[in-house]
C-alpha cells in the first residue's frame, strides 16, 4: 500500500506518462571537484532548522569513514566527488558550482551519524547523500526529512524504507533487498544446494535480507535448516558457527559487515569453511577485495557474493581513480555517482536548490522523456525545453512513488585463489521490483 504522504509522487509519475512498476575509510575531499564548506558544529538543535533555497546547491555526504562499513566509504566518496567534478565542469547548477560538505556516518554502534547530520543541517545543506547502512539511516531519517532536506542513499537496501513516512524526501539508487534476496536464493538453488544455513547480523539490513533470502530458497523447494541472528559487536562467534555446523547445511550464507572475516575464519576452524566442501555465499555488506585482505590466501576461492547494481566498468573505474587513485573496491560507486546526478538534474528542473523543490522533480527526471546518460547531456536537453529521462551508470533508476528504483541489476561475484574478485568472475541478473 502506498503511503499517503507520497501521493504527490504518484501524480508526478503519472503526469510524466511513465508511472514505474513497482548496504557501506573516508574519501579524499576531491580538491577542485567541489566548493568546500566548513563543518563547524551547530549552535542550536539542527532539527529545528528548515532548509531554504540560497542559490547554491549544497550536498552533504553521510558516508562511512569509520566503523564496520568503512571499506565501502572510498568508492562511495569517489562516486560523489566525480559527479560533482563533472557537474561543475559543465557550469554547475543555477550558475554556481555545487558545494560539498563531507561527514562520517560511522555505524550503529556509535552516535557519529546523528552528530554529523546536525552539523550538515546547521550549514543549510539541500541534499544528504547517505547513509550507506540501513541501520544508520533509520537513526537519522526523521531528522533529515523533518528539516526539509532530501536524503538519497546509494546503498540502503532494507525493504523497510519503501513505505517509510518520510514526507516524500527519501530516495535511494540501490534496490531493495527484496531483489537481492531473490537473486541470491535463486543462485544458491541453481548451484545445487537444497539446504541452507544463514548467519545474519542483528539490524534492519541483516534480518530483512535474511528474510528475503529465505523466501527465495523456500519458494524454490529448498530449506533453510538454521538461521542465526548474531550480535556484530561480539568478540568471537564460536557458538554461532557451532550451531550452524550442527545443522549441517549444504550452503552457508553470511549476511554481515566487517565482522564477517572473524566468522569465515571460525567456519574454517570448525571444518565447515569454503575449503571443506561447504558452499559459502556473501552479500553486499561484506563482498569486496577488502575482505579478502583480512583472510588467509585461498580461503575465499570459489566463494560467491551478491552486490546490487551494475558493474563499474573499466572506463568508469578510470574516471573514479582520477579523484581517488587508491581505490581498490568499487561497490556502490555508481549508485553514489548517480545519486548526485539525479539531484542536480532535479535542481535544474525545479530551478531551485531547496530540498523540497528538488524532491518534487526526482521522479520526473528519471522517468519518461528522451533518454540521456550524463549530467551534461541531460542538462542540454533541459535547456532546450526537452523532457528527459536520466539513465545512469548503475542502471535505469526510474524512481517509483516510494523513491525506490523499480528495476536493477544484482552482480554475482566469485573470488579467485588470491581472495580477489577478477573482472571475469562475475555475472549480472536483472529484475523488477
Amino acid at each position: 500500500m502506498n503511503s499517503p504522504v507520497r501521493t504527490w509522487r504518484m501524480l508526478a509519475a503519472i503526469s510524466a506518462g511513465a508511472l514505474a512498476l513497482a548496504a557501506c575509510g573516508g574519501g579524499d575531499d576531491g580538491g577542485d571537484t567541489a566548493t568546500e564548506a566548513s563543518a563547524a558544529p551547530s549552535e542550536s538543535a539542527a532539527s529545528e532548522k528548515q532548509n531554504t533555497a540560497d542559490g547554491t546547491l549544497t550536498i552533504g555526504t553521510l558516508l562511512p569513514q569509520t566503523g564496520s562499513l568503512a571499506f565501502l566509504g572510498p568508492p562511495e566518496f569517489a562516486g560523489v566527488d566525480l559527479a560533482i567534478k563533472e557537474i561543475n565542469e559543465a557550469g554547475g547548477i543555477l550558475g554556481k558550482p555545487v558545494a560539498k560538505i563531507d561527514s562520517d556516518s560511522g555505524d550503529t554502534a556509535t552516535n557519529i551519524a546523528s552528530q554529523s547530520v546536525d552539523r550538515l543541517l546547521s550549514q543549510n545543506v539541500d541534499v544528504i547523500v547517505g547513509a550507506a547502512s540501513s541501520g544508520v539511516s533509520k537513526t537519522v531519517i526523521d531528522t533529515i526529512t523533518g528539516a526539509g532536506v532530501v536524503q538519497i542513499s546509494p546503498a540502503n537496501t532494507s525493504p523497510d524504507f519503501t513505505d517509510y513516512p518520510d514526507k516524500g524526501l527519501y530516495f535511494r539508487t540501490a534496490p531493495s533487498d527484496v531483489l537481492q534476496g531473490r537473486i541470491l536464493g535463486d543462485q544458491i538453488i541453481e548451484d545445487g544446494s537444497a539446504t541452507v544455513g544463514i548467519l545474519a547480523l542483528q539490524d534492519a539490513y541483516g534480518t530483512g535480507l535474511a528474510e528475503n533470502v529465505t523466501k527465495s530458497i523456500e519458494g524454490s523447494n529448498g530449506e533453510v535448516v538454521e538461521e542465526i541472528i548474531y550480535d556484530p559487536k561480539a568478540a568471537e562467534f564460536t557458538a554461532e558457527v557451532s550451531q550452524i555446523k550442527g545443522a549441517d547445511p549444504e550452503a552457508i550464507v553470511v549476511i554481515g559487515f566487517d565482522e564477517s572475516a572473524k566468522i569465515i575464519q571460525e567456519l574454517a576452524k570448525q571444518g565447515i569453511g569454503p575449503q571443506d566442501g561447504k558452499k559459502l555465499y556473501l552479500v553486499d555488506g561484506n563482498t569486496g577485495n577488502a575482505l579478502g585482505e583480512k583472510l588467509p590466501a585461498g580461503l575465499l576461492k570459489g566463494v560467491k557474493g551478491t552486490v546490487p547494481g551494475a558493474a563499474a566498468g573499466p572506463e568508469f573505474q578510470a574516471r573514479l581513480k582520477s579523484v581517488d587513485p587508491a581505490l581498490k573496491d568499487f561497490s556502490y560507486s555508481a549508485e553514489s555517482y548517480d545519486a548526485v546526478n539525479v539531484v542536480a538534474l532535479a535542481a535544474v528542473a525545479a530551478e531551485s536548490d531547496a530540498g523540497t523543490d528538488i524532491a518534487e522533480q526526482l521522479v520526473d527526471v528519471t522517468t519518461g522523456g528522451t533518454k540521456c546518460s550524463t549530467f551534461s547531456e541531460c542538462n542540454e536537453l533541459a535547456t532546450a525545453g526537452t523532457d528527459f529521462d536520466y539513465d545512469g551508470v548503475s542502471g535505469p533508476i526510474e524512481f517509483d512513488e516510494n523513491g525506490d528504483p523499480t528495476e536493477a541489476s544484482v552482480g554475482v561475484y566469485e573470488y579467485d585463489q588470491a581472495n580477489k574478485i577478477p573482472a571475469t568472475a562475475q555475472n549480472y541478473k536483472s529484475g523488477k521490483l
